[in-house]
């Protein structure tokens, strides 16, 4: 399998038929306007030149965010054996959170118009850089990014500690895990803080798997590299005591930090049915959700809070996407597709109340929304 995301398919399915005789159209037409809706925005974003790679900000961001990391290291063996190294645990986690952001544009091709450049740069970032595995995320992420929110399809949407689906939900045999599921919203965020350990973990697991891993031996190699020297460095600074206790504290706030960038994208948008198809316009749209705030938002974020845009058009450059949403916006609205932004902390109030709701067996899955656009 590539290790650069792919463009997912755009090619509609069996649409809903109008009930109304003065807007009956033919499976063909319908399926022909909503592949045309998709390819006029695509057209004027073209034209706009919004598609063009943003070189100059991008080698910015991997020249001073690795010199930032060097920078980090000699404070961390300058400040010594204390417990102010708690400080520098943060400093490294947020640190390394924004450089996984780059290995996520690196890998959606964002970057260079080059694949191999991409591919090794997401490797270097992703597994040398960060320790986690490039091969696995890849493999999950293509997968979100073919089919948001649609049950059965969605790896986002699989059943773990947290039901994020009314049949998994369902699934819960005992009254203790019931119960916790109808509280389950509240706990979601504490659950987090393990959420770096399991990036690890998973990407640890997919290389070493019997399965097929493109330059499996590249990623194992990056990957000990970086855990190796990085447990060294801490273990030969620090105590054993306040190794651990730095160890904790900076996977804690990284996976925090990650999940706090990437669940209020999809958590709460509508589920859409293993059997209903949707042009790949509304698909992407009506299934995600923006997060307003300004640019500080925008580097909080690494540029996920343009999510509707991002899935829209993988491949554009992170500063584009600010530029390109007005007309994302204006295209949505003229025609009449549902196009969703809110506040930071009103996205996180949204994930709460959906994840207690599905919890608590109160969510249905979602209609597909062209058959309420053609209801009269």
């Amino acid at each position: 399998m590539s290790q650069t995301l792919e463009q997912p398919d755009t090619s509609p399915g069996p649409q809903p038929t109008d009930p109304r005789p003065s807007a009956r159209r033919t499976p063909g037409s319908v399926r022909e306007r909503q592949v045309s809706d998709f390819t006029a925005l695509t057209a004027r974003v073209q034209q706009a030149g919004l598609m063009r790679r943003a070189y100059g900000y991008y080698w910015s961001k991997l020249i001073g965010l690795t010199a930032a990391g060097l920078g980090l290291a000699v404070a961390f063996v300058l400040i010594g054996n204390t417990w102010w190294q708690v400080i520098t645990a943060v400093a490294l986690a947020l640190l390394m959170t924004q450089i996984a952001f780059l290995g996520h544009d690196a890998a959606h091709r964002q970057i260079f118009v080059s694949g191999k450049w991409n591919e090794w740069v997401s490797l270097v970032v992703v597994n040398l850089f960060t320790g986690m595995g490039l091969g696995w995320w890849n493999r999950k992420h293509n997968k979100h990014h073919a089919a948001p929110n649609k049950t059965g399809a969605d790896p986002d949407l699989e059943s773990g500690v947290l039901a994020f689906t009314p049949d998994a939900a369902a699934a819960r045999r005992t009254r203790l895990g019931r119960w916790l599921a109808t509280k389950q919203g509240y706990f979601f965020y504490p659950l987090l803080l393990l959420e770096g350990v399991n990036l690890h973990v998973q990407g640890i697991k997919r290389v070493l798997s019997r399965g097929e891993v493109k330059r499996r031996w590249v990623e194992l190699a990056f990957i000990s590299v970086r855990v190796l020297s990085y447990f060294a460095l801490v273990f030969l600074v620090l105590s054993p005591g306040k190794a651990v206790v730095f160890v904790a504290v900076q996977l804690a706030v990284f996976g925090l930090y990650m999940g706090l960038s990437f669940a209020p994208n999809h958590i709460g948008m509508p589920l859409v049915p293993p059997t209903t198809k949707i042009d790949f316009l509304r698909r992407q749209v009506l299934m995600s959700r923006n997060i307003t705030g300004g640019r500080w938002v925008d580097t909080f974020m690494g540029g996920l809070n343009f999510q509707v845009e991002h899935h829209l058009f993988p491949s554009m450059a992170r500063p584009n996407l600010r530029r390109v949403a007005p007309l994302v916006r204006a295209h949505c609205e003229q025609l009449g597709v549902r196009y969703t932004e809110t506040s930071m902390a009103q996205s996180f109030r949204a994930v709460t109340a959906y994840i207690n709701r599905v919890g608590r067996g109160g969510l249905d899955v979602w209609a597909c929304p062209l058959a309420a656009q053609y209801r009269v």
